[in-house]
């Protein structure tokens, strides 16, 4: 009998928590944190269009484009189908310059419109 009381009497000891814990930080701070090192520019200036696109360009383009992705200047843009492409092309111009005055600078000078993800 004594045994096992003994062996609960380690257990306990084992299982007890520490008292000077520190305190844990979650996760998603810590990869956040982390890859903000490895961002580039162009992620941040895309993140902003992100956050302008729908009220640029409209509900109705933005339910059949997206942005995707920036190459220097070159704004390319995920779009539902190709007669998207024809319609937007015809935009484009409006669409880069509501896009900068949205954006306050001058960062988009042209629009690439590619079939893609949305």
């Amino acid at each position: 009998m004594l045994d096992i009381i003994q062996g609960f009497n380690i257990l306990f000891f084992i299982m007890k928590p520490r008292e000077n814990t520190k305190e844990f930080t979650h996760i998603g701070s810590i990869i956040n944190n982390t890859l903000k090192s490895y961002r580039s520019k162009s992620d941040e200036e895309l993140g902003q269009v992100w956050k302008l696109w729908n009220n640029a360009v409209g509900d109705v383009i933005a339910k059949d484009a997206q942005p995707a992705a920036f190459k220097g200047k070159l704004l390319l843009v995920h779009v539902s189908s190709s007669a998207w492409i024809q319609q937007l092309q015809f935009l484009k111009k409006d669409m880069i310059i509501k896009l900068n005055n949205a954006l306050g600078k001058h960062l988009i000078e042209d629009i690439k419109f590619k079939v893609g993800p949305l």
